[in-house]
């Protein structure tokens, strides 16, 4: 029997309804609170709380929120937020990548972890089956001592590069979703080293058909995709609205590409609000409603040019998809 886990109890997978595969809601990265980088702090949570209704007025029902342990969860404000709005909010267990773990490791982790100033000494000192089963326990018992259970695993690695401790935290997460069941979530920098990943979860035993890949649109590469595609993993797009990357037209044309070799149902979407400037209540930024209001229209009416179903598209990518990607299969 298979089932998705949020913040909030587990549920059927057919309950998911239209999602956001990738999202940040409430949080204060360390790494970024000691730089002094205000717009990557989420730490408003009423103005999260602003766009997250406007989704929801648009027709969205679920969120995933891929914040880990590294990047400065608010476990309990995502919860009300959630229970407020009345929508289903995905929690992530597991690691981000390596440049953020030389940030303090705040009082609270310490209390579950140990007394490590920071999360690089933490993760150096630990060893994979004890990182491991910090993540079992985030996703059996609570994230960061809470009462609210991770759904998803997670780790990352840099820009072309996996180091050593990125290599450790692979492992870790790969063992912990054999004894949980949970679906993993890989952080690909700029979409690179996703295939130097896969070699390392297949020499843990796992089936990529349980993985989605991020940030598949920061490399337009359609021949990577496919490369990707093959493993039976699926591949994030979670850079909608994000021009600065690339134009929309960019990201559609390698969606359409994967359509078209018959990946369709391999495919998420969403657009990894991860900054002030980014949110509408924040920064006057696009804001989550976005994708659901805007994105969704123009790429279903480019798909229906090029030939095929843009609203069954949109209903794999957004409701099926994540309602698959998602789930325990226990």
């Amino acid at each position: 029997m298979s089932f998705i886990r949020t913040l909030h109890g587990d549920i059927d997978p057919k309950w998911l309804g239209f999602t956001y595969s990738h999202e940040h809601i409430v949080c204060r990265p360390p790494y970024w609170q000691e730089k002094g980088e205000d717009d990557l702090l989420l730490d408003d949570k009423e103005k999260s709380l602003r766009d997250v209704l406007d989704f929801v007025k648009h027709g969205g029902n679920a969120i995933v929120d891929a914040t880990a342990v590294d990047y400065g969860r608010d476990v309990e404000a995502v919860a009300d937020i959630a229970r407020r709005a009345k929508i289903h909010i995905i929690g992530t267990a597991g690691f981000n990548k390596s440049f953020l773990w030389g940030a303090k490791l705040g009082e609270k982790i310490q209390k579950i972890v140990g007394p490590y100033a920071s999360y690089y000494e933490w993760i150096e000192t630990a060893t994979v089956n004890e990182l491991a089963e910090f993540v079992v326990q985030e996703i059996e018992v609570g994230l960061e001592g809470t009462s609210y259970k991770g759904g998803q695993v997670k780790f990352g690695t840099g820009y072309n590069r996996i180091d050593p401790l990125e290599e450790k935290t692979i492992r870790a997460v790969a063992r912990a979703h054999h004894e949980t069941k949970a679906p993993i979530h890989s952080h690909t920098e700029a979409g690179t080293m996703a295939l130097e990943q896969i070699e390392i979860l297949r020499s843990e035993g796992v089936d990529l058909s349980n993985v989605s890949f991020g940030h598949m649109d920061r490399n337009p590469d359609p021949y990577y995709h496919e490369q990707i595609a093959k493993t039976g993993a699926y591949l994030c797009f979670d850079s909608i609205g994000k021009i600065k990357y690339g134009p929309e037209s960019t990201r559609i044309h390698c969606i359409l590409e994967l359509v078209r070799k018959g990946y369709e149902k391999q495919i998420l979407v969403s657009g990894d609000t991860a900054r002030k400037s980014y949110y509408k209540h924040y920064n006057y930024g696009l804001g989550l409603e976005y994708i659901i209001s805007k994105w969704v229209p123009r790429f279903i009416d480019e798909a229906n040019r090029a030939g095929f179903d843009g609203e069954r598209l949109i209903d794999l990518f957004f409701v099926e998809n994540p309602s698959r990607c998602f789930a325990f299969k226990k």
